[in-house]
């Protein structure tokens, strides 16, 4: 274990662990933002009122119809419009470059794909291996990225995987990047727990024999972490490796965790416009931010309440479940990260049931680590550590 520990301030609830950092629930409880949330919530208990009846209301037949007629237009439009920006931004991820520099081309194979995920929803994805055979690769890591981010962000990464002959397999979760959904909107992280599986079991098919890693940033780390707690994924993984992941995410006051359930359900694409998009440093090198935030493929939009109430869900699962973690695993965390919590790292490694986990604390790093300055070495921490849990298999 590496580093000392890491406080950071208290944990705000976010637009995400990768994406620009929205205080969405901070937001909430501004006299502003309740205002808001009290009219919309006072006008979709009008609308029920009105739908159903009430007392003496009753509604005309015909103006009934007329209203489902409106209604139903204004779902097609908006199924119209969601459907053109997923085909722009699946332009867009195909546009992304795959190589750094031409001159890497012949030592590397690439290509961009899409599967069907669990809910027959398009999942696009990227693979890299080493110009040797398949069945020549050390390894397969599969990448999940963070909220609000994309794939394509991880060439960098990949290319110094395969250069140590590793394969890399990466996926756009649902609402992201060039896969299905509504940018930025995450319906159930579950889904994206499924859509994971669908991949792992695609990627067991075409390289058989060759072990499989997971690695999940951020969200996407309390992901692949929960993902890892069922039999048959965790039976296809060596192991799996978590960056800054969010396992201790809190709303800044109870009061928010009672009824984000409830307007998960009556809004759930609801956005706080009002939130902060100044947003708090995920990086310590300039240019790796201004690419992040100057990327069209990465959602800088105020959160929607379902995808944040999703990551009160994870988190609170997780932290009641450590204790049944058993893959082996190695977890990395900034001790600067203000994002997600370094201590709850720390906490995972405690109590954790694995034979054989990893924790690094990198002193004064922030919540990107991969597009740290350091970037370099915290990948080869990864690939020795994943070198090091294959030599196992020969002993």
């Amino acid at each position: 274990m590496e580093g000392g520990g890491g406080g950071g301030e208290e944990m705000m609830m976010t637009s995400g662990a990768t994406g620009r950092i929205v205080p969405v629930f901070r937001s909430v409880l501004s006299r502003r933002a309740l205002l808001r949330l009290a009219v919309a919530l006072h006008s979709l208990l009008l609308w029920v009122f009105l739908l159903v009846g009430g007392g003496g209301w009753r509604r005309r037949r015909g103006d009934a119809g007329e209203g489902a007629e409106a209604g139903r237009a204004v779902r097609t439009r908006r199924r119209a419009a969601e459907e053109e920006d997923v085909r722009r931004r699946r332009a867009l991820a195909e546009e992304v470059a795959m190589v750094e520099d031409a001159d890497g081309e012949g030592a590397r194979r690439w290509e961009t794909f899409v599967v069907p995920g669990a809910r027959r929803n398009a999942l696009f994805c990227r693979v890299w291996a080493p110009a040797a055979a398949a069945a020549e690769m050390r390894g397969i890591l599969v990448i999940i990225h963070g909220l609000n981010e994309h794939s394509g962000r991880y060439l960098h990464f990949a290319e110094l995987l395969t250069s140590c002959g590793f394969g890399v397999y990466a996926m756009d979760w649902i609402g992201h990047g060039g896969s299905d959904g509504l940018h930025g909107y995450v319906p159930s992280l579950d889904y994206v727990v499924e859509d994971i599986d669908v991949l792992l079991g695609k990627i067991v098919l075409e390289n058989p024999g060759v072990p499989c890693f997971l690695l999940g940033h951020s969200t996407g780390g309390a992901v692949v972490l929960k993902a890892s707690l069922f039999p048959h994924i965790r039976a296809k993984l060596e192991g799996i490796i978590l960056t800054s992941p969010a396992l201790r995410v809190k709303p800044a006051h109870p009061i928010v965790g009672a009824v984000a359930p409830i307007f998960s359900l009556l809004a759930p694409k609801f956005q706080f416009k009002g939130a902060n998009k100044r947003g708090i440093p995920v990086s310590r090198d300039p240019a790796a931010l201004l690419a992040k935030y100057s990327d069209p493929l990465v959602y800088t939009g105020p959160i929607r309440v379902r995808t944040g109430h999703e990551i009160l869900r994870i988190s609170s699962y997780l932290l009641h479940n450590l204790k049944k973690v058993t893959v082996p695993f190695m977890v990395l965390h900034g001790t600067a990260d203000r994002v997600t919590d370094p201590l709850a790292s720390q906490d995972l490694y405690n109590e954790a049931s694995s034979r054989h986990k990893d924790l690094r604390l990198y002193d004064g790093f922030l919540h990107d680590l991969l597009f740290e300055p350091e970037r370099d070495e915290i990948a080869t921490d990864i690939i020795d550590w994943m070198e090091r849990m294959l030599a196992l298999q020969t002993v």
